[in-house]
């Protein structure tokens, strides 16, 4: 296992295996993004007040009512089991870092980042405007008017591109990152904390990038709610039915503890007074993670349609192309059929009417040559959705390629520049006009409390909402905006250039004090460059490209990306911030391929602290760097069953060059707090010759093992060293099921070390430049007897 980096610290990984590269992967991820991953782990399960305090109680009290983590938890238990050796083995390499990780706690993190993603929060906003304007003024709030804001992607023959649009998070949502084993190699961006890449890649033959396709899988329904004497029934389309209620404790920081009831109907948990939420994933423990091994393997546009069929939620529009000149326009992901006052409003529970049918609607998939995704109504979108982006993004990209502008020149597109007076005078006449709208009577009712929960405040604030929708609003109440607020006195003073005020303000990780340059920004809503801020509201940036891409299917040598901060999540690295100057003024980076361009970066695969003695750690042997270490070691006398009582330091170097070469054999050297204290050694057995000796089981995995640490004075560290050892090589990959060892017959002392370890003596065996003692320890053996030792 290889890491290297380019100049902005970008991990490129390498691995024998899919197994030891998704380990890799966990471990570099722990090292760039330990704080992130660490905050997205509690969300998901709804833990982050313990340790960042009130702020995050109503997340929290979200996360349990929703059930991320159970979620989470049982979907992984419905994953096939390559989908879950996978994300074992991503685990491993995470808990490898330092970093406290489970199997699942990947599907609970992708959930975070999308389970607040889709329409629900829409749906209480029309319900509010609906009782209290009435049903007509829900138009006005349309998000396909002017002021719509969303992602980009589009295709031309050879090349895809785009700008995905959050909010924009420091650290950054968006992980760039290349995986390579004999499999395949794969360039792109993933969220920290799940493996694999999940919505842009490129594997140099085929690429891909996703939009939101703007579908509405998400329905709220009002419970009419009744007390038991065993708890609590729902009423059904049928009558009264049970539901499933205990209460969660959610621990504070500094504070008294909240006790939070979960309660769940047959539509799904209720997240907010008497409405529950039900979702693909929620109903069915899918979260469609069988798709994210399989995209990884694709090497052609079918390849990716037929991964993706398995995905879920969040329903995306994906454009990929391949290296044979097709491209695919696809939806992909679940949206149920029902009724149609569903996509709009919550709706009555106990009314039959609005029940899911059976099945799923039908997915989108055509061939196309060139097509731009703007979260724009379109034939591949329009049968999924309600709320659409406005037309006008889509429309000036397709102006621009046809114009044969370059990639990077669409991305910084924009009718607002940073230095325009007059995009200034503009957007503070909008923010006037938004403010003295609230004033309104008209609009007064909006202001009466919604009674949801605070947490749900950005998609149920008023004021937030007049700001967004502002040209449908004045639409609605018939009033021209000349005559709602007076011109802004602004024009032609200095703070009247848009960008003096059209700054970049990213939402920290909470814990995470850190200011960030100021950033003068062009762009709004409605044009390419889509910096979004609510007139009326804040004129800072909050929502914006997360990241820029270019792929090129024709030579991948010639692809580019850039994210708004770095690789690292730490402030004290140079990768923190060091991509944010290119991401303002447009420019990308090289997506650098050959792997000699690349700096190789010392590796800590394993450590664990050993009581009384120190860290141990144990990092890929460089052959020659390390020989002349290894070859004081190997020509002792009492390390002579080592078998390299002769070698020179020269012999040294090219033994264990040749061993860096195999796929199959990996040597390491072990330190004890940065002294070297061995040589540890692995080895697939049917690619060794102890292979042909006996025998080999699936899950047999081979070790060897020299300490010297002479001249020091560490009692028992044998001890210590070998349990640990063996816990990480089971920990490392679970479809591990028994360690090989075949010591030569004369070494009495590593025989009986083995047998102490629970290491069961097999046949002896000729290995022609040793006679050997074979032994075994099984999993289920060590973990019984041996682990927790």
């Amino acid at each position: 296992m290889r890491v290297y980096r380019d100049a902005y610290g970008i991990p490129h990984l390498r691995a024998g295996s899919v197994l030891d590269l998704a380990w890799l992967q966990g471990r570099v991820t722990a090292s760039d993004r330990g704080r992130q991953i660490t905050v997205e782990r509690l969300r998901s399960e709804g833990r982050l007040a313990s340790v960042a305090g009130a702020a995050e109680v109503g997340w929290d009290r979200f996360a349990r009512r929703v059930r991320l983590d159970e979620t989470a938890r049982r979907s992984f238990a419905e994953l096939d089991d390559a989908t879950q050796r996978w994300l074992r083995a991503y685990a491993a390499g995470v808990r490898a870092g330092g970093i406290e990780w489970q199997p699942w706690s990947s599907l609970g993190v992708f959930q975070v980042q999308h389970i607040l993603f889709g329409t629900f929060g829409n749906k209480m906003w029309r319900a509010h405007v609906e009782r209290t304007l009435g049903p007509d003024a829900v138009a006005w709030f349309a998000n396909e008017g002017p002021g719509g804001s969303g992602s980009n992607a589009w295709t031309i023959p050879g090349e895809i591109a785009g700008d995905p649009h959050r909010l924009l998070e420091l650290p950054g949502v968006y992980q760039q990152i290349r995986l390579a084993c004999p499999a395949f190699d794969v360039a792109g961006l993933t969220f920290p904390g799940v493996p694999g890449v999940q919505h842009f890649g490129h594997t140099g033959s085929v690429a891909w990038a996703i939009t939101n396709a703007m579908a509405d899988y998400q329905d709220l329904y009002i419970e009419e709610l009744r007390a038991t004497g065993d708890g609590f029934e729902a009423r059904g389309a049928t009558g009264w039915e049970p539901v499933v209620t205990h209460q969660e404790t959610i621990f504070v920081r500094d504070e008294l503890p909240v006790v939070v009831d979960v309660l769940e109907t047959a539509r799904g948990p209720v997240i907010d007074g008497n409405l529950s939420l039900r979702t693909p994933s929620l109903s069915a423990f899918d979260l469609g993670f069988d798709a994210l091994l399989p995209l990884l393997h694709a090497s052609t546009v079918d390849d990716v349609a037929d991964a993706l069929s398995r995905w879920v939620e969040p329903v995306n529009s994906v454009l990929t192309a391949d290296s044979t000149g097709r491209t695919l326009q696809l939806t992909v992901g679940r949206v149920p059929q029902r009724d149609e006052r569903n996509r709009i409003v919550p709706v009555p529970a106990w009314e039959a009417r609005y029940a899911w049918r059976p099945e799923w609607a039908p997915m989108f998939r055509a061939e196309v040559t060139t097509a731009v995704n703007a979260n724009d109504r379109r034939p591949d979108t329009e049968p999924y959705g309600v709320d659409f982006a406005p037309p006008a993004r889509a429309r000036r990209i397709r102006e621009l390629l046809e114009s044969g502008v370059p990639h990077e020149s669409i991305h910084m597109d924009t009718a607002l520049p940073a230095d325009s007076a007059e995009a200034g005078r503009r957007m503070a006449e909008r923010s006037a006009v938004a403010r003295a709208l609230c004033d309104l009577p008209a609009l007064g009712p909006l202001f009466s409390p919604s009674g949801h929960d605070p947490l749900f405040a950005p998609w149920t604030d008023p004021r937030a909402r007049i700001g967004l929708a502002l040209d449908g609003v004045l639409a609605g109440l018939g009033l021209d905006p000349a005559l709602v607020a007076a011109p802004s006195p602004l024009s032609g003073s200095p703070d009247s250039f848009w960008g003096a005020r059209h700054l970049l303000h990213p939402l920290p990780l909470p814990g995470l004090d850190v200011g960030v340059p100021e950033v003068r920004l062009g762009g709004s809503a409605g044009c390419v460059l889509n910096t979004s801020s609510i007139p009326g509201v804040s004129d800072l940036c909050w929502r914006g490209p997360v990241a820029r891409y270019v792929w090129d299917l024709a030579d991948r040598r010639r692809s580019r990306w850039v994210v708004p901060f770095g690789a690292s999540d730490d402030p004290a690295s140079p990768h923190f911030l060091d991509q944010l100057p290119l991401w303002a003024d447009g420019a990308l980076v090289p997506l650098v391929t050959d792997w000699e361009d690349l700096m190789e970066e010392h590796l800590i695969v394993f450590a664990e602290k050993l009581p009384g003695l120190g860290e141990l750690t144990m990092v890929p042997l460089d052959p020659a760097a390390h020989a002349p270490v290894v070859h004081g070691w190997v020509t002792k006398e009492r390390n002579r069953f080592w078998g390299m009582g002769e070698h020179s330091v020269a012999d040294v170097e090219e033994i264990y060059g040749y061993v860096d070469s195999l796929e199959s054999h990996h040597a390491y050297l072990l330190l004890l707090d940065d002294g070297p204290i061995g040589i540890f050694q692995t080895y697939e057995p049917s690619h060794d010759p102890v292979g042909e000796c006996y025998d080999v089981q699936p899950g047999d995995f081979g070790l060897h093992l020299l300490i010297d640490a002479e001249g020091r004075d560490l009692p028992h560290l044998t001890s210590a060293v070998f349990p640990a050892l063996l816990r990480h090589l089971f920990a490392a990959d679970p479809a591990r099921a028994r360690i090989i060892a075949e010591p030569d017959i004369r070494n009495d002392r590593m025989i009986s070390r083995l047998r102490r370890e629970g290491f069961t003596l097999g046949p002896e065996i000729d290995l022609r430049h040793k006679r050997a003692q074979l032994t075994f320890l099984d999993r289920v053996r060590f973990e019984a007897a041996f682990a927790p030792r």
